[in-house]
């Protein structure tokens, strides 16, 4: 295996405000027959399930937009690949975890696909979600924008309970296809990003997708327990530093997958001024790191393993 490197987004970690992390488990079962749509084609079937939770709204997909000014979501929609959706979502600042995952195999038509145990931070509370809809010109199916944060504080710590919606298919603006098996024509200039209202799929729904609230978590403001910690260097190779623990009261240091799986977890023992952690053993792709400290208070960060 190649030699793995860490890169940290940041160098001083703090507590600064009250920051919460949900845990969902995240389904969707497709729906294609020709009683909602005019026609189902032959080889039917679905790119893999990505995306990636975000700051704000529109930060990877607007609809009524221009298609993307990068290639990612239309490198999605019109051959289900998602490499440059990935690395676009790995070196944007305002996304916090890239999400994919490949669909079950086909029962008629349909299919499903499942996330367990994703770790939603607050501080990237919108999620989007795409697949392309195969074969088509340039069609996908989308969840976007959705923003987890229920606005109730005394529920779920502020997250919204677990609740079933609609999923529909939209047309990219980079193919001038009107049907499934239409020959490539580009679109030039791109246009905007439509639902498909007409045939084949008139506008009806294309899938369900269930939000399954398991639990959340919520830090309290503790700023001085940590505002000094350092966590360096910025890209680290096999060593991975963190200094100036002593006053921190920090408990325990964690990395968990994107899917929230916990991959290695550190006890820091209580007098030490730097710990030393090797990440030689992870495998390439995105990571949360999380320090936790003797009040269960928490700070989590995006890391990329290179």
């Amino acid at each position: 295996m190649k030699k793995i490197t860490l890169l940290l987004f940041f160098l001083v970690c703090s507590f600064a405000f009250s920051q919460s992390v949900a845990n969902y488990d995240i389904s969707i079962t497709t729906i294609w027959n020709s009683t909602d749509h005019t026609s189902v084609p032959g080889g039917a079937h679905w790119s893999p399930l990505a995306g990636a939770t975000h700051k704000n709204p529109n930060d990877i997909l607007e609809f009524g937009a221009t298609a993307p000014l990068t290639n990612g979501i239309k490198n999605i929609a019109e051959t289900g690949n998602t490499t440059n959706f990935e690395n676009e979502i790995n070196s944007n600042a305002n996304t916090g975890i890239y999400l994919q995952q490949g669909f079950s195999p086909s029962q008629g038509n349909n299919s499903s696909a499942a996330l367990s145990g994703v770790s939603i931070a607050e501080d990237f509370p919108y999620i989007t979600l795409v697949s392309m809809v195969a074969p088509s010109p340039d069609w996908f199916i989308a969840v976007n924008n959705l923003n987890l944060r229920s606005g109730n504080p005394s529920v779920n710590n502020g997250w919204k309970d677990t609740f079933t919606m609609d999923v529909f298919a939209y047309d990219a603006g980079t193919d001038s296809g009107t049907d499934y098996g239409s020959g490539n024509s580009v679109t030039s200039p791109r246009e905007p990003i439509t639902m498909i209202s007409g045939p084949p799929i008139n506008g009806n729904r294309m899938a369900t997708i269930t939000f399954t609230y398991n639990s959340s978590t919520l830090s309290t403001n503790s700023q001085n327990n940590i505002e000094n910690i350092k966590i360096f260097p910025n890209p680290v190779q096999d060593k991975l530093a963190v200094s100036n623990l002593k006053n921190s009261n920090i408990e325990s240091l964690e990395i968990y997958s994107i899917l929230g799986k916990l991959t290695k977890s550190i006890l820091v023992n209580k007098g030490i001024n730097n710990l030393e952690v090797n990440v030689s053993d992870l495998n390439s792709g995105m990571y949360l790191l999380k320090l936790v400290n003797e009040e269960d208070n928490s700070e989590t960060r995006k890391l990329i393993v290179q």
